[in-house]
Formats: structure tokens, sequence, C-alpha cells
């Protein structure tokens, strides 16, 4: 089991620490480090934030329905790189609920709910720490 550390630095203001774990999903998590650095538009929903599609596609890999707060996942449909930080459209209260099955891929670490719901459609800068 291997973990990396990625920096995901919004526009000019903050960064976001990402611990992506390659036991979840280790081809999605392989082919992601793989590619840094990247930047990507960010795009919101509920409480997600989404990128436009990113410089690499893979396939559903142990695909959730459901996810837990804070997690990372990739959404292979829209070669998106996902963010929760809280309930989305398709939830209800208690769940997190993507828009379709995602990879898990890690967790954001030390979230920052502030800094989180501030975003809206920036730039993100994924780098590895």
């Amino acid at each position: 089991m291997l973990k990396h550390k990625v920096f995901a630095k919004i526009s000019n203001s903050h960064s976001i620490t990402l611990e992506l774990d390659d036991s979840l999903a280790p081809k999605t998590v392989s082919t992601f480090v793989s590619n840094l650095p990247f930047s990507l538009k960010a795009n919101i929903w509920g409480k997600e934030i989404y990128t436009d599609p990113a410089p690499f596609s893979v396939t559903l890999e142990n695909a959730k329905d459901l996810v837990a707060l804070y997690d990372v996942a990739f959404w292979p449909p829209g070669n998106a790189i996902c963010l929760f930080y809280g309930p989305t459209p398709l939830g209800t209260k208690d769940q997190i609920k993507p828009y379709s099955p995602v990879n898990i891929i890690g967790k954001i670490v030390q979230p920052d709910a502030k800094i989180l719901s501030k975003i809206t459609y920036e730039k993100i800068t994924f780098t590895k720490a």
C-alpha cells in the first residue's frame, strides 16, 4: 500500500493537501500521480467540487455509489477529479451520493470547510507534495 501526498492549489488563494491511497483504486491513483502536475477548472455541485476533464482517463475501478465526507474520487464518465465536503443534490441528509459511481482515490487531509466552501469556478493546480 502506497500513499501519495498531493497539493491542490486553488487559484491564488489556498492549498488543500490530498492523500491518495493506492490500496483503494491502484490503477487510478498511479495514473493520476504519473500525470502530475496539471491544472483544471473547478465546478460545484452541491458540496462537491469537481473538475473539468483531467489529462487522463481510467475506467471504473472498485467504484462506489456513496462516498464519505472529505473523500477524493475520480469520476470516469467525465474524467473528473471530485472533492466531497458535504451533501450532494442526489444524497439524503446523511448521504453523499455522486452523480454516478466514482473511484475513491483518497482523502482531503486537514480539511478546512471554510476554504472548500469558498471555491467557485477557479483553477486548481495539482502537484506532488
